[in-house]
């Protein structure tokens, strides 16, 4: 088994170093899924006449859960958006209120007011118009969006971010202390409707890498939470641009593992794999390169500010971006399915944080390497016939 294992290993290894030597425009330099990272490109086009398509061009590179890209959008009445939640998009196992889900609308609708002030628009937001249920999101529209022409709106500063924003997973410089002025800036920065808080103090830090790493391990751990993220991993750019949404595992070698069946949904999904562990040595080396953290709160847990808590982030991300600093949330332990519970309950005391009171939004800073965008379905995919 050892020997059938090297061989694999070997092959993938040689594989990659065979693309590699093909040039600059070999096998590794098409491994890039240019056509799911085109809407990064295309944003705010000219191809675009329309200022509400223009406006959403911008809104859909919006962060949002498992990168499901959750919206529709109806564009039939001039002047107007409704913005409806794609119920195919859900995850109930580990969102089961879709609360997670609705932030990523409000972040998203932070985005689309953002880009229509840049193009002279000023936007009026009626949240939920026919109601909305507790439990879960339905057929009713999330938002009514109205444009309406003015060029003395204020612009916003933060438009400039917008095709800039990354989320840095990846591992952060340990040598390097985030400074308490910029992390300070970044929660003024969140808006009306949240608060917002943070830490740089080392033990502060060690509890919360310790309290995020065991909500990471319930999630893993628990089989229907972790097969619906396996279920969402989009290996290699065959599978990344034919389904531009979930968890993307791109690159040469990646692909070079995969080829050789060293790496595949089925491996990750068995928690005594050998993937299974790998993945879990490396998520506990990004949590451990933590060199602060920042959160949101609201004062209870009503839709509306799930929205603005998506909202409130969006600015905090988009600040940070002009900040040079890299965030990646790790709300884990925010998350309302039972085996979680315990966690969210000892998260919320670790952070003086007292029911009815909320956190919606936990993230790692930190400065990270060089990244590159995240794929994303067109704007002309998201709006409705």
């Amino acid at each position: 088994m050892e020997r059938r294992k090297f061989i694999k290993i070997a092959g993938s290894a040689a594989v990659i170093m065979a693309a590699a030597s093909m040039g600059g425009y070999g096998w590794i330099a098409t491994r890039r899924p240019d056509k799911a990272l085109a809407p990064w490109d295309t944003a705010g086009s000219a191809l675009y006449s329309d200022p509400r398509i223009k406006a959403l061009s911008y809104a859909i590179l919006a962060p949002n859960p498992h990168n499901r890209q959750p919206w529709l959008v109806d564009l039939k009445t001039p002047n107007r958006v409704v913005l409806y939640c794609d119920l195919e998009r859900m995850l109930p196992h580990t969102d089961p209120f879709n609360r997670q889900i609705l932030m990523g609308h409000g972040c998203f609708l932070e985005l689309l007011d953002i880009a229509a002030r840049e193009l002279g628009m000023e936007t009026t937001v009626t949240t939920f118009p026919e109601g909305f249920s507790d439990e879960q999101l339905d057929k009713r529209p999330i938002a009514i969006i109205d444009f309406i022409t003015n060029s003395d709106v204020a612009k916003d500063s933060l438009f400039s971010q917008i095709i800039k924003r990354r989320t840095n997973k990846e591992t952060y410089d340990t040598t390097r202390l985030v400074e308490e002025s910029k992390v300070k800036a970044i929660c003024q920065s969140a808006g009306l409707g949240v608060s917002a808080g943070f830490t740089i103090e080392n033990s502060a830090i060690a509890q919360l890498r310790d309290l995020t790493m065991r909500a990471h391990m319930v999630e893993f751990t628990t089989p229907r939470t972790w097969k619906e993220t396996v279920d969402l991993m989009r290996i290699g750019k065959r599978e990344i641009e034919r389904n531009p949404d979930g968890v993307d595992l791109g690159g040469a070698f990646l692909e070079g593992l995969s080829a050789v069946g060293q790496i595949s949904r089925e491996q990750m999904a068995d928690v005594n794999s050998t993937a299974f562990k790998q993945g879990l040595d490396r998520y506990k080396e990004k949590i451990n390169s933590s060199m602060g953290f920042v959160w949101i709160t609201t004062q209870s847990n009503t839709r509306l500010e799930q929205i603005n808590s998506g909202r409130g982030w969006v600015r905090m991300h988009l600040k940070a971006t002009e900040l040079g600093v890299d965030v990646n949330p790790h709300s884990q332990a925010l998350q309302e399915f039972p085996e979680m519970r315990e966690l969210f309950i000892e998260f919320h005391k670790q952070l003086g944080v007292s029911l009815p009171n909320r956190l919606q939004m936990l993230a790692r800073i930190g400065y990270g390497p060089a990244i590159d965008v995240s794929p994303r379905w067109r704007i002309e995919d998201k709006i409705m016939k």
